[in-house]
């Protein structure tokens, strides 16, 4: 996997927002001539609806009898509603099809490249149409110095499309020959043509998140897209097939929980969907801390040993316990990394506004650095002082290493644990300095500003 980034911009002048994305309007312009490699599923769709939008479409693919039926107006594959598109824009000259690259890339301004990425047998993906493909633009390209805005929309791994500029476009991206973008798509089939009408998520991907450089680029894929850089634009499409598969495998798992207590588990679902503040919604999907309290671990347990008893498979469930001790030692990995053998921890309840300590993912990380001789502070104001607290009660070891002010337990050169905003931001940004290293659990991206080392825990 690429671990550098590529330091050129190829962006608008501007400030640089790589680290975030952004929502843009995008205005449009008018047509534009395109070239489409891959006429599979995602190229037929992506050239039919752009050459019915009124640009010029080249699709290119090396298999013929594809390129024979785009040519007679035919579609090289079933979707509702594609072939009567096709039909139409071919008749009056809007879309057509070559094998040959050159031709296609000599009649346009931009290409798409749309060309599968299967799976090898050992999971991991093939990436030879791309390569293939990247090369033939290259080779074309550097031959006729012509001008040139490039899109990749084939599913690839973060980290691919800076592979791929560097290996075949490096040169003709920094003489701004060429444009690179990547842009994943979110077609659904049977359903592909309104997807990508109104699509229901549009991401925009360039070199360091900037702007893109050229209106032209801005009225081919999404008027309303989220401009991340290169990678965050490839992750993303990941992320939501992951989230997909776990959302269906979940409902599944329920299912056969249900199914075998006779329990009508679609309505128990269709009940769950009702919720739309906790459920299906944007909570518990920031990444964090790992989860605790009171509820989620007995809860999982109890669930988890039913489903044992029930001799049922329930991977998910199995695994959830061991997919939260991960992220557990990922945090425990961020603070060995900052060097520091003293450890403020801001925050030891499980959850902001509770004296809740039961599972709390910060007892876990103290214990977890007293075990390897780490010096460790405790600052936590709803259980600073309070013999009763279960912080005293359960863990009176714990409670000892408790301070009684912010400025106490950041004494010295140490690693700072902002598991919590236990105080105002500007308090907090007036405690440290260049001798401390913050390692931020929840998003307290305030504390970037300050003199600090800085280090988010995901991001």
């Amino acid at each position: 996997m690429i671990t550098t980034n590529i330091n050129f911009t190829t962006t608008a002048s501007g400030p640089n927002p790589a680290s975030s994305s952004r929502k843009r309007r995008l205005r449009t312009t008018g047509p534009i001539k395109v070239s489409v490699f891959g006429l599979g599923y995602v190229g037929s769709v992506t050239s039919a609806c752009l050459a019915r939008k009124g640009h010029e479409v080249w699709g290119v693919d090396l298999d013929a009898r594809k390129v024979d039926l785009i040519n007679r107006g035919r579609t090289p594959l079933f979707e509702p509603g594609l072939e009567a598109i096709i039909s139409e824009c071919s008749s009056d000259g809007r879309i057509r099809a070559t094998s040959e690259s050159a031709e296609a890339l000599l009649a346009t301004d931009a290409s798409i490249v749309c060309v599968g990425t299967p799976s090898l047998r050992d999971g991991s993906l093939d990436l030879g149409y791309v390569h293939a493909v990247a090369n033939e633009i290259a080779e074309v390209l550097r031959a006729n110095e012509k001008p040139h805005k490039l899109i990749l929309r084939s599913t690839m791994l973060p980290g691919t499309t800076d592979m791929l500029v560097r290996e075949y476009f490096l040169d003709l991206v920094k003489s701004k020959q060429l444009e690179v973008y990547y842009c994943p798509e979110f077609l659904r089939e049977g359903t592909a043509l309104e997807d990508f009408e109104t699509p229901s998520l549009e991401v925009m991907g360039t070199v360091d998140g900037g702007e893109p450089a050229s209106e032209e680029i801005r009225t081919l894929l999404g008027q309303s897209p989220q401009i991340v850089d290169w990678r965050s634009a490839e992750l993303v499409k990941y992320a939501c097939n992951f989230f997909h598969a776990v959302k269906v495998s979940f409902a599944n798992e329920i299912g056969r929980l249900g199914d075998q207590m006779g329990i009508d588990s679609a309505r128990v679902m269709d009940i769950l969907c009702q919720d739309n503040r906790l459920n299906i919604s944007r909570y518990y999907m920031r990444p964090g801390n790992p989860f605790g309290g009171s509820c989620l671990p007995k809860d999982v347990k109890a669930l988890k040993s039913f489903a044992r008893l029930q001799n049922i498979s329930v991977p998910i469930l199995e695994n959830t316990f061991e997919s939260n001790r991960a992220h557990q030692d990922h945090l425990m990995r961020k603070v060995e990394a900052t060097g520091k053998r003293q450890v403020a921890i801001l925050g030891i309840a499980f959850k902001p506004d509770t004296d809740d300590i039961r599972e709390s993912p910060m007892i876990a990380l103290a214990e977890s650095l007293l075990g390897q001789g780490y010096s460790v502070k405790i600052f936590d104001p709803l259980l600073c002082g309070d013999p009763n607290s279960g912080l005293s009660r359960n863990f009176p070891h714990l409670a000892a290493l408790q301070v009684d002010s912010l400025e106490e337990s950041v004494e010295g050169e140490c690693a700072i644990v902002a598991f919590r905003k236990i105080v105002p931001s500007t308090d907090m940004l007036a405690a440290v300095n260049e001798s401390h290293h913050i390692v931020d659990v929840n998003g307290w991206v305030d504390l970037k500003q300050g003199n600090a080392t800085y280090t988010g825990l995901c991001w």
